[in-house]
């Protein structure tokens, strides 16, 4: 099929220029090659596609025929073709990125700019998922990358770590007086404590983690966002464990402080997820580019 649609290339070419020496030079030819071509082809076919003449060639009517045809499928091949490059070179295509709402807000938003503005014509569809719900599209195929919070243990899953995060605790005025206490995890128990829902993967590490400590948490409230936690704990409802790098806006401004623990819970990574053996589109990877500069 490929030598055949070689020769209808050639046939539409030379059906346009109603010559073969004008197609041969326009196809980076010689005109004996552009003429075996037609004969070729007219002999798969067994009918005669042009008529010969002094000028040039004219089509048969069984050669106006087939280059209706010819003419509408090299014209969409080459618009095919077209797409393809403008993909390659970011000046057409769509990423899909899925990543939860916390990193979306408070570490992803930047790089979204910059890539918009860099390649405006790349259409972004951003999907709000939990960790374990963005592995499950990335094997669908709904997704492109994933973002998410780390550890992730998959092995159908590219993993590349992207940026540090150190999960804290934090309090308000109502608790002002811990401000320069240090305090051991068997004293935090002592306090309401304010979590995410235990599907959150930042609540399972941690909990994971102070577990390892012999230490079981039974949070006072549970809330489905980060920013709930924040203002959860600024009016004093208990003392939150939180992002730092996600909290700066409120440790900067005085209206949350952080815990001085005897310990620090060891930091953990967001990171770039992907499907392993298949090779991400032109505009993910300049994206992933983004994220590990």
């Amino acid at each position: 099929m490929s030598i055949r649609l070689e020769l209808y290339r050639i046939f539409d070419k030379v059906a346009k220029c109603q010559s073969f020496s004008k197609a041969a030079n326009e196809l980076y030819m010689t005109q004996p090659a552009v003429s075996q071509a037609i004969m070729q082809l007219e002999h798969e076919l067994d009918i005669r596609l042009f008529t010969r003449t002094p000028k040039g060639v004219n089509l048969t009517n069984e050669g106006k025929m087939l280059f209706e045809y010819t003419n509408s499928a090299i014209s969409l091949l080459d618009t095919g073709e077209k797409r393809i490059k403008e993909t390659k070179n970011l000046q057409a295509g769509e990423l899909k990125i899925g990543v939860s709402d916390t990193i979306s807000r408070y570490y992803l938003l930047p790089y979204l700019e910059r890539f918009h503005n860099d390649y405006p014509n790349i259409k972004l569809k951003i999907i709000n998922r939990t960790t374990d719900e963005l592995c499950n599209l990335l094997k669908l195929g709904e997704i492109d990358i994933g973002i998410c919070n780390l550890p992730i243990t998959d092995d159908s899953l590219k993993i590349q770590k992207c940026k540090d995060i150190q999960d804290i605790f934090v309090f308000g005025e109502k608790y002002k007086y811990l401000i320069s206490t240090v305090i051991t995890y068997d004293e935090l128990l002592k306090y309401p404590l304010i979590f995410l829902d235990n599907r959150s993967k930042s609540r399972q590490y941690v909990e994971d983690y102070l577990f390892s400590k012999g230490i079981k948490i039974n949070p006072e409230i549970e809330l489905g966002s980060h920013d709930l936690l924040l203002e959860f704990a600024k009016i004093g409802l208990g003392i939150a464990c939180v992002v730092k790098e996600f909290s700066k806006e409120y440790l900067l401004a005085g209206t949350l402080y952080e815990i001085n623990l005897v310990e620090n819970i060891p930091k953990r990574n967001i990171g770039i997820c992907s499907l392993k053996g298949v090779s991400l589109s032109p505009a993910s990877e300049k994206f992933v580019d983004y994220l590990l500069v």
